[in-house]
């Protein structure tokens, strides 16, 4: 099971909460940074597990509404496009690597809070190679919940101990799949967790990642 942010997919350029809200003040709305973090957080976690969303438009739209602003069209399609410009790319190991998974038999899945219409783009390339991808909204719940990870486990047919997780969250891609019976590679591109005891493995790329998961598997 692969994560999906940091671990197959980055973004150069984020825009910034601070951006977004200077903008929206310039066009008269007083939303504040802290406060599209908050509500970009729960529409994420929240509300897309439980309705989903096809695009940047309605995702900000519910943004929006949680904030009780009331944006003119101009203004949400604006902010649309500015994240539809800034698309996410994968990193140079990842297709690598999960070609590798898979031509060695094994069974591939993304695991992600995420929601589907930012990442089709991305992992276009990879898609053929993966069995199973699940956002927050095929799961019903967060990746914090332990109920995603074992909806994984059912839909490709494996126990916990048969399971290998590869990511670069030390909370959701290393303890919890731990705690669920399944091992965790840590993926630690910067090299600040090099000792991580937590984790069955710590690699600095997705190819030492697979060649861990390869040599478990002999």
């Amino acid at each position: 099971m692969f994560d999906l942010y940091g671990t197959l997919i980055y973004l150069q350029n984020r825009i910034t909460n601070e951006e977004i809200s200077e903008y929206l003040f310039n066009r008269g709305y007083e939303v504040s940074p802290q406060q599209l973090s908050a509500a970009l957080a729960f529409v994420a976690f929240i509300d897309y597990p439980r309705h989903g969303y096809e695009n940047w438009q309605s995702f900000f739209s519910k943004i929006f509404s949680r904030l009780r602003v009331k944006v003119d069209r101009k203004t949400l399609v604006t902010i649309a496009k500015l994240h539809e410009n800034r698309p996410y790319e994968l990193y140079p190991d990842a297709k690598e690597a999960v070609i590798k998974a898979k031509k060695n038999g094994l069974k591939t899945a993304v695991v992600t809070s995420g929601t589907h219409f930012i990442l089709k783009d991305a992992v276009e390339p990879i898609e053929k190679y993966l069995d199973f991808i699940i956002t927050g909204f095929e799961a019903g719940c967060d990746k914090s919940n332990p109920k995603m990870y074992r909806r994984v486990l059912e839909i490709l047919g494996v126990s916990p101990m048969e399971a290998i997780v590869i990511g670069d969250d030390l909370s959701m891609d290393v303890l919890l799949p731990k705690r669920l019976g399944m091992n965790a590679i840590l993926l630690d591109r910067e090299r600040k967790n090099v000792n991580c005891e937590d984790a069955d493995a710590v690699a600095n790329s997705l190819s030492e990642a697979m060649e861990i998961t390869l040599r478990w598997g002999k």
